[in-house]
């Protein structure tokens, strides 16, 4: 029997607005260098996927087709999956799906997105090779969980208990970002997994529970789809837009009686904020990180990004400062998650031109 063919799709969207001032519209966060050896993440995550799949495509919003190619020239028309706009990733999975069902029926979809920063080459290779295997074999839904190696309140957790068969075990419940008890609880009992959002289906399977828990959305998708093969754009996107925004978390994921987990133990970061992303970067003796040139005096546990000025600080603990050319972000670490704020504050000003 021929093994299906394998397709990897790097959902890239998104602007990383608690990455302000360096993740724009211009600049969204996966295609800024926080890869290894200073790669764009986009170019990383790209490069990770070829060593698992037969071919490779990019899940986009239109507006970022061009911020994608200036990334990836190598990835032609033929392999960006664009959204008219984004519309969260239950969308944005089903439109792949329907795309890559009519171009390669039968296949194995295989979903990284492009955010993330990893390191362990060999171990996630294993990891996402045993989850294609999976979704290949069982007709199930399934993904990628890491052993939480401290008790994090910042990530989602998948419950899987159990013992492992044929590598991968059957997933009981998702959990919300918990409270650090529960946090603590989850580490010391075990069978808790950080959820990576890394996914494997058939792309036959997904369209089924799609069907099964959002039989409406399918329908539209379909839609969507009918109009873009008619050549019809206009209505297609009209049809997309007016489709609401949610995760495939909640409206599959949850819902599914076909889910499984392969877990796995890489290093892995969802860099969501500036405190996360200073707590993967290589610190100084005094707990300092720092990109560009610096000067810091009495200064401790702080992270700070320059770009073409010196920064220099004096008697400061616990504090991020990013200096661009145009924007100066000063927050301390403990308030990392409302920078966001900050874009909010500067689209309600109209100052477009810091977004």
């Amino acid at each position: 029997m021929t093994a299906p063919r394998r397709v990897a799709v790097i959902p890239a969207g998104g602007a990383g607005t608690r990455l302000w001032p360096r993740s724009r519209a211009s600049t969204p966060k996966h295609v800024l260098p926080f890869a290894d050896r200073g790669r764009p993440l986009l170019r990383a995550t790209y490069e990770r996927a070829r060593l698992v799949a037969d071919e490779v495509f990019v899940l986009t919003e239109a507006r970022q087709r061009q911020i994608i190619e200036a990334v990836l020239p190598e990835v032609d028309e033929s392999h960006l999956i664009l959204e008219p706009s984004a519309r969260g990733t239950t969308n944005a999975y089903g439109l792949a799906s329907l795309i890559l069902s009519e171009r390669t029926p039968g296949a194995v979809m295989i979903a990284l997105p492009a955010d993330h920063v990893v390191h362990g080459k060999a171990e996630v290779s294993k990891a996402v090779r045993a989850a294609v295997q999976a979704a290949a074999t069982t007709g199930c839904l399934v993904t990628v969980g890491l052993r939480p190696t401290f008790p994090s309140t910042g990530l989602g957790y998948i419950h899987a208990p159990g013992r492992a068969s044929h590598g991968t075990l059957r997933v009981r419940r998702f959990i919300e970002k918990p409270d650090a008890a529960s946090a603590r609880r989850f580490v010391r009992e075990g069978g808790y997994y950080w959820n990576l959002a890394w996914f494997s289906w058939r792309l036959e399977v997904f369209i089924e529970e799609l069907a099964r828990h959002a039989p409406r959305r399918l329908a539209a998708l379909r839609k969507v789809v009918a109009a873009r093969s008619a050549g019809d754009e206009v209505t297609a996107n009209l049809l997309y837009q007016r489709l609401p925004v949610e995760v495939v978390d909640r409206t599959v994921m949850e819902k599914t009686d076909r889910l499984l987990l392969v877990p796995a133990a890489f290093d892995w970061a969802d860099i969501g904020s500036w405190a996360e992303l200073g707590d993967h970067a290589h610190a100084d003796a005094r707990g300092n990180s720092v990109d560009g040139e610096a000067i810091l005096i009495d200064t401790t546990h702080s992270l700070v990004f320059g770009d073409r000025r010196l920064v220099a600080a004096i008697g400061l603990r616990d504090m991020i400062i990013v200096d661009t050319e145009d924007a100066l972000l000063v927050v301390p670490r403990s308030r990392a998650q409302d920078v966001r704020k900050v874009v909010e504050a500067l689209k309600r000003a109209r100052k477009t031109r810091y977004l």
